[in-house]
């Protein structure tokens, strides 16, 4: 791992590493001083210790998946700013790709543990907005012809001062003209049933839909605060057996239920009253267990989140009518 002070040689100028601020399996993410008294950046790693004790498939599998998010975010014109996470600059270090990234607050899964600590969980309001945004940005990726594969709240950049959050982390999008079934890559404690159990023929059958999962299953996670049973499920066996985790749960009896009805209910008394139907026909709807019964498209998912929005501004006029009679009573 680089050291506190170590100046970076990128394409467009020199870095000087200023503090280490994330680490994964496969990366590692430093707080870094941009040339020409630029905002800071976060620089993006492959994790070079893991690299060393990795076989030599795993290594050029890792070095191909940096390459393959910094092709992805070359590509993307003209830049949506408002949803994906800004490519800054790229470069070598030590025979390993490094990306300069926009620098956000933190991720979407720290952020909210940290409000949920303080007695302050994310209003039903605040996770719509959170929803759409992502949903934005998944749609700019399908609009690249790519799928992510990889939803999840560690993958979400949040700017707390702007109430907004970013997509990031593009190492394991997939062409969506590939539609051949593909190794498996991604996050096992989120995936759609098609992204965790392999097809009849092998490998993965996946698709935008496989995306919409995700989307339900973050959503699930926002308004309750815990995972879904069958993300958490298919999360232990994959720890327990990796890529023979689904093998595992199909010899174990019948799978769980994608959304058991114990979930929906609870879900359902999370949110106001009169939000309760049409937020849980999007929850349902995202978390279908067949990609081709999940919503058809981001306009799809648009529409059902301004059914929820619309659902509450109803409860907000009632309450105003309720107090506009009270005051005419006085």
């Amino acid at each position: 791992m680089p050291a506190r002070d170590t100046t970076i040689a990128l394409g467009k100028g020199h870095y000087r590493l200023r503090e280490h601020v994330g680490a994964s399996v496969y990366g590692t993410i430093w707080r870094a001083t941009a040339p020409a008294g630029l905002p800071d950046v976060a620089l993006k790693f492959v994790n070079a210790q893991r690299m060393e004790c990795a076989q030599p498939a795993q290594r050029e599998r890792w070095i191909d998946s940096a390459c393959n998010e910094i092709a992805f975010l070359e590509a993307l014109q003209p830049w949506d700013g408002r949803h994906i996470v800004r490519l800054v600059d790229t470069g070598w270090h030590d025979g390993l790709p490094v990306l300069a990234l926009e620098l956000m607050s933190g991720d979407l899964g720290r952020h909210v543990a940290r409000r949920r600590a303080e007695g302050d969980p994310p209003s039903l309001a605040q996770v719509l907005d959170w929803i759409g945004q992502l949903n934005g940005a998944l749609a700019k990726v399908h609009q690249h012809g790519w799928r992510y594969l990889d939803l999840k709240p560690a993958n979400v950049l949040v700017d707390a001062a702007a109430g907004t959050v970013k997509l990031a982390d593009f190492g394991t999008n997939r062409l969506l003209a590939a539609a051949q079934a593909h190794s498996y890559c991604g996050t096992a404690n989120w995936q759609a049933p098609e992204q965790f159990f392999p097809a009849p023929g092998g490998g993965y059958a996946t698709g935008r839909h496989s995306d919409y999962f995700a989307l339900g299953a973050l959503f699930y996670f926002l308004v309750m605060g815990t995972p879904l049973r069958w993300c958490a499920a298919c999360g232990d066996a994959y720890r327990e057996h990796q890529s023979g985790g689904a093998r595992a749960m199909l010899d174990a009896g019948p799978l769980p239920p994608v959304l058991a009805d114990d979930e929906a209910a609870a879900f359902a008394g999370a949110v106001p009253p009169l939000a309760r139907m049409p937020a849980l026909h999007l929850l349902s709807m995202l978390l279908a267990r067949e990609p081709g019964e999940r919503p058809r498209n981001a306009l799809h998912i648009s529409r059902m989140l301004d059914a929820v929005r619309t659902a509450m501004g109803g409860r907000v006029a009632l309450v105003r009518s309720r107090a506009a009679a009270l005051e005419g009573r006085a």
